[in-house]
């Protein structure tokens, strides 16, 4: 089986991979978007599919609830540690925007929706150590702390070991982001404690690097060396971040991930061995762009879609997520079968503070969405269609205002492009199509239309310099939205999804 770096081209950051039997299972990052912290299953470790989520929310709040100014925007879950131990799973992570930590068990890690403990304080970028039969988190940032858990994993332990293992280089030392993104294994009496750093313009090759930290024991002090630095030739962006993986015939792997523009940051599965009792990854220091691997390669369902929102129940399909918590009676597949409805039931702004954003990643080098609607159940003020959804968003779609529609095209920068839908022969309200391209190839721009018959599309304002900004922290995603600005209780009801690569 020949495996093509990256390995998926999408947003799939801050990996966390286990084997358990025969199946591999990858935790993700998806932060403030519901349900969150996808679990992902794999037999060859090429091909990969969402089979669960750890939570269905955090908290019904402002923060999750797009209320009064605040939101969970670049917080809420990332990094999560992924463990089996005793015929249970386990997944950690940090909320900061709640200042807890969150640990999550279940007997079944491809059924949704786990069981909960809350921790106060931020045990940032932890990663789960097992130990002389102890139980540990180890994180931080820079300052690598670590602590020691109860038996049942629903608390620190009181009496337990607590301190800080070690620093690690830092400005003076010419390191601009110290060591975080803990991940810890024990092998040959060995604690391996690996991270990622990013040494300063003028120190090292000036991008993220991959570290490993190793001792026998947590007494004594660790050894440190520089196991992986490289970008694969794209934009001196290091491939970096991420989970050790034991295959089987003592192979090794590492899925490591990297920064890519506008899509987000999209994970590399890289051969790995061990030399002198440290991991060596890459072939000759280097990220492969292809490999073979002997292992037969198992088909998986597609981690982006189409869908016709055909549904027999509100069950959302597992490729889809909402932003920030949906108001669960303001969508439905099955109050007009055949369409997804979108009925506006807290005002918003713009698409960021707007409830029941349907969002799907997009893939890298292209993606096309389109999908039709029927917006004549709009009420005066509300907005619907597309959106390429980021911190610097872009959206077209159709508004009314004083009975009239239009269609809109509205970039975060207050740019507004608008005209009346009674200049478009053809149009109809009750079936309008729109469509955005997202071109990750060629400077990360987004391209917008729409279509009065589905057939002929006609480019619509200006097109959307994508950019990834840390204030959302998230690659872009297609979202389908409808919103209110003057008053409740529009419907828009959406067929047809369409995604293209």
């Amino acid at each position: 089986m020949k495996v093509i770096n990256p390995v998926l081209k999408m947003d799939m950051p801050d990996v966390d991979v286990i084997k358990v039997n025969d199946v591999y299972y990858m935790v993700s990052t998806t932060m403030f978007f519901t349900p969150g912290a996808p679990i992902l299953r794999s037999k060859d470790l090429k091909n990969w599919e969402i089979v669960s989520y750890i939570f269905e929310k955090i908290e019904d709040n402002d923060i999750y609830e797009l209320k009064n100014g605040k939101n969970a925007y670049g917080a809420c879950q990332w990094a999560t540690s992924l463990a089996y131990h005793k015929g249970k799973f386990y997944a950690a992570f940090v909320c900061n925007d709640m200042k807890k930590t969150y640990i999550f068990h279940s007997d079944d890690i491809e059924k949704s929706y786990w069981k909960r403990f809350d921790i106060d304080g931020i045990y940032h970028d932890m990663s789960f150590l097992f130990f002389d039969d102890k139980i540990y988190l180890v994180y931080g940032n820079g300052d690598i702390h670590i602590t020691e858990l109860n038996d049942n994993l629903t608390g620190i332990r009181k009496d337990g070991l607590n301190k800080l293992l070690f620093s690690t280089p830092s400005s003076d030392d010419g390191i601009m982001l110290r060591c975080e993104g803990c991940r810890a294994y024990v092998k040959d009496g060995y604690i391996y404690l690996t991270f990622i750093e990013w040494p300063k313009e003028g120190f090292g090759n000036f991008r993220r690097r991959q570290i490993c930290y190793r001792s026998k024991n947590l007494n004594e002090s660790f050894e440190r060396k520089v196991i992986f630095d490289d970008d694969m030739g794209y934009c001196n962006r290091g491939i970096a971040q991420g989970a050790f993986i034991e295959a089987d015939d003592g192979k090794w792997f590492s899925m490591l991930f990297q920064d890519h523009g506008a899509v987000g940051r999209i994970p590399y599965l890289i051969p790995m061995k061990w030399e002198n009792g440290w991991p060596v990854i890459g072939i000759e220091g280097k990220a492969p762009s292809a490999f073979d691997i002997d292992i037969t390669e198992v088909a998986t369902a597609p981690l982006v879609i189409s869908d016709s929102f055909e549904h027999e129940d509100n069950c959302l399909p597992l490729q889809f997520q909402w932003n920030h918590n949906p108001i669960k009676e303001g969508w439905s597949f099955t109050d007009r079968p055949g369409y997804l409805r979108l009925r506006n039931m807290q005002m918003a702004s713009s698409i960021m503070d707007a409830r029941n954003t349907l969002t799907e990643r997009t893939v890298t080098p292209k993606s096309v969405f389109t999908i039709e609607g029927d917006f004549s159940l709009m009420k005066d003020g509300d907005y619907a269609g597309l959106a390429a959804f980021m911190g610097k968003y872009g959206t077209i779609g159709l508004t009314k205002s004083d009975g009239e529609f239009y269609i809109v095209s509205i970039h975060k920068e207050k740019v507004e492009i608008k005209q009346n839908v009674s200049e478009i022969q053809g149009f109809n309200c009750n079936h309008f199509w729109i469509r955005i391209i997202f071109d990750f190839e060629n400077d990360d721009k987004a391209y917008f239309y729409y279509s009065v018959d589905g057939k002929d599309f006609i480019e619509f304002g200006e097109p959307l310099d994508m950019e990834f900004t840390l204030d959302v922290f998230v690659g872009y995603r297609i979202g389908v939205f409808s919103y209110g600005t003057k008053n409740l209780g529009g419907v828009v009801d959406f067929r047809n999804l369409n995604f293209s690569e």
